[in-house]
């Protein structure tokens, strides 16, 4: 089997974190975001996986190389001039793809789900294609996946405060609503419902109209650490949360020289920064090549060189920030 990531989108909520590559190429805890994601395939089995591109290319390309040293063999498709959505990405990869059962996987996850459960699963099943569940204990904004008997049957809206009333078997019971993990196994006859050169996420290509004709979709719900790293404040607070254990919970990547005079809690730091004396940050992100002036007292924010900015266009979804010095501050509690 191989495995397919999905590394082609913008990351537009991460900005300006991604104003020099793309989302699954940002450091996590010293190795990029998709080769959290490489290593974990590779776990299970898969030496093989597709990686698809389109905004910055070369950034995923140059943090992934040829996969060997996360233990898997890379191919690569790029998608240009557009970017083509899910569907679209499986239409530009199916050569590579449609020989045999493949496991789809987003780019952006930090997971220890086991897949071999969930193959298992959709091997038993004859399914046509399998999505992996999970409850949405914290009703965050996921899209509710609806099931019954173990079979997905349709797509709803963002979860309420309240419970969500499922059905279940025969019965019905309130419980959490399910939400989709960005991981999915299918069959090389999902290309049967996937056109050539479509531009379109794969929910209307191919989940609802296999929906509708009876395919069997299976859902597998499990269990597990599951993390989206979607936004600046998921950044940080999914990075803090995973260095419990950590000495003041600050994690500095290469060429990191902190003052012995400055404060540094609950930060992540990347490479090549200074932070000179009496400097505080807590609860920080600092990016590659920031200098942090004596004295400065940053909480809470995102920190980048503002020469980076300059002729930058600013994303509609992107938190905004201020210029400071040579600094350019994005405050998170927005």
């Amino acid at each position: 089997m191989k495995a397919m990531i999905l590394a082609a989108g913008f990351g537009t909520r991460l900005f300006p974190l991604t104003i020099d590559r793309t989302k699954p190429a940002i450091p996590f805890l010293g190795k990029p975001l998709v080769g959290y994601v490489a290593e974990y395939v590779a776990k299970f089995g898969f030496r093989e996986v597709v990686v698809n591109l389109h905004h910055q290319p070369d950034s995923v390309i140059k943090a992934l190389g040829d996969g060997s040293k996360f233990g898997v063999k890379i191919h690569y498709t790029l998608e240009e001039p557009n970017i083509l959505g899910t569907a679209g990405a499986l239409d530009k990869a199916r050569e590579l793809l449609e020989d045999d059962t493949f496991l789809i996987i987003n780019g952006k996850i930090i997971t220890d789900i086991d897949i071999s459960k969930a193959i298992e699963t959709h091997k038993k099943s004859g399914a046509l294609a399998t999505m992996v569940l999970m409850e949405n204990k914290k009703r965050e904004k996921f899209t509710i996946v609806e099931t019954q008997s173990n079979l997905v049957t349709g797509f709803g809206d963002f979860p309420e405060n309240s419970s969500h009333r499922l059905l279940v078997g025969s019965q019905k019971e309130i419980q959490n609503p399910l939400m989709f993990t960005g991981i999915h196994i299918l069959e090389p006859r999902v290309f049967e419902y996937i056109p050539r050169g479509v531009y379109s996420d794969i929910v209307p290509i191919f989940y609802r109209p296999a929906i509708r004709k009876g395919e069997k979709i299976v859902a597998h719900v499990t269990e597990g650490n599951w993390f989206e790293l979607s936004t600046i404040s998921r950044y940080l607070d999914i990075s803090l949360e995973m260095m419990n254990g950590r000495k003041d919970r600050v994690f500095a990547g290469e060429r990191v020289d902190i003052s012995s005079k400055a404060v540094a809690k609950d930060s992540v730091i990347w490479d090549d920064v200074t932070i000179e004396g009496e400097a505080k940050i807590n609860r920080t992100i600092v990016a590659d090549g920031v200098k942090i002036p004596r004295g400065g007292n940053f909480v809470n924010v995102a920190i980048v060189r503002a020469d980076m900015l300059k002729n930058a266009e600013m994303p509609e979804k992107a938190l905004k920030g201020y210029f400071a010095g040579e600094n350019y501050i994005v405050p998170l509690n927005q």
